[in-house]
């Protein structure tokens, strides 16, 4: 596995990519790929002139073996020591932390059933793309994949943060976003902004073969459970638009109200939701009183939090069983088992995977939630 260098040059709507530089002699590296957040990366290496002029903040990291994810320098770090020797540790995000640079402005106003996906796009459209002063270039839309994106809904959103915003989503939907680097022609790139949704491995379907992680099988290397009901809110006061008794109010819960000791409040202040929208003149108008409270229950959806149910482990890298990226994903739902102590979790979601090289060769450390 080889780390690729490439420094990138906008030029209005285009973006031009170069090859600055192949390492392969670091001294370690993390990729950590999320799926309800931005991913990040670590590249610790020896310091020289020519390293420190390789890796510049602004720049772009890839691997050789990995054409999805793609990390953009943001830190770079020197540490000298005499007995160890200098060393830089270059730091980063992944790309779709180029989203983070942009706030949801004028405010999106989705007062029809509209999927998610398309909701998604309009608002990357609006503040990432068409916009001649806020555009990113080289940003395009790209393919949507999975049934959750096709859910619908209706939303009114502004000055929220757009990554964060679209991570919310994701959270909300069960998919998940994500730039990659796509070669146009030449040194000509576009930035593919890609919608998509895991597979389901567990024991409990029958469409794909079952990927199962158990120590009775030997690929379970190192096993941490955590629960925590304290984090959960299931019912939701969301007061919107006007003054003191006034304002416009609902409530939102998921299934049956939850009562007595099972209910978890929280208060949604969504004061900033307007009671107005653009009609296609450019107009503005009333939004009708129960499609305005329809938006205000979104709000309130996107406040709910679910009880934190949590487990990371050490998986073996060298199983002839099952080989990441080829049998799974991170995104996908899996089963995990630890016969000792009789805990199994027959669908549980792979919500994030740190691949670490060092000396020691190379370890896979993934993060699991349950659904």
């Amino acid at each position: 596995m080889q780390i690729e260098v490439y420094n990138m040059l906008p030029e209005d709507s285009r973006l031009t990519i170069t090859l600055e530089a192949i390492c392969d002699t670091f001294s370690s590296l993390l990729w950590d790929v999320e799926y309800y957040q931005c991913g990040c990366f670590e590249v610790y290496i020896a310091a020289s002139p020519r390293n420190i002029e390789i890796f510049q903040t602004g720049r772009i990291v890839g691997r050789d073996d990995d054409k999805e994810h793609f990390g953009l320098i943001e830190s770079v770090k020197i540490e000298t020591d005499a007995e160890d020797g200098d060393y830089l540790i270059v730091g980063g995000r992944f790309l779709m932390c180029l989203l983070e640079r942009r706030i949801i402005y004028p405010t999106l106003n989705i007062t029809s059933e509209t999927a998610y996906s398309e909701i998604v796009h309009a608002a990357v459209k609006r503040n990432a793309v068409d916009s001649a002063e806020r555009k990113i270039p080289g940003l395009k839309l790209g393919t949507v994949q999975g049934e959750c994106w096709n859910e619908k809904t209706k939303l009114q959103i502004s000055y929220s943060n757009l990554m964060e915003w679209i991570y919310k989503i994701c959270e909300k939907t069960g998919g998940t976003a994500n730039i990659r680097l796509n070669k146009i022609s030449g040194e000509q790139y576009e930035m593919v902004l890609d919608l998509s949704e895991g597979t389901d491995r567990s024991l409990m379907q029958t469409d794909n073969p079952h990927i199962i992680f158990s120590d009775r099988y030997t690929n379970l290397l190192s096993f941490t459970y955590s629960s925590d009901i304290s984090v959960q809110r299931n019912f939701a006061y969301i007061l919107g638009h006007g003054d003191g008794e006034e304002r416009k109010r609902t409530t939102f819960y998921e299934d049956t109200e939850p009562t007595l000791l099972d209910r978890y409040e929280v208060y949604v202040d969504a004061k900033d939701m307007s009671e107005e929208e653009e009609d296609e003149n450019g107009q503005l108008q009333p939004i009708p009183e129960d499609k305005y409270i329809e938006i205000l229950k979104e709000r309130g959806k996107q406040n709910i939090v679910e009880p934190l149910t949590a487990s990371e482990s050490q998986i073996a890298v060298q199983s002839t069983q099952f080989q990441y990226k080829t049998d799974y994903n991170v995104g996908d739902y899996v089963t995990v088992e630890h016969r000792r102590f009789g805990l199994r979790q027959n669908k549980i979601q792979i919500i994030g995977m740190i691949e670490s090289f060092d000396q020691n060769g190379r370890n896979l450390t993934p993060t699991f939630r349950e659904v």
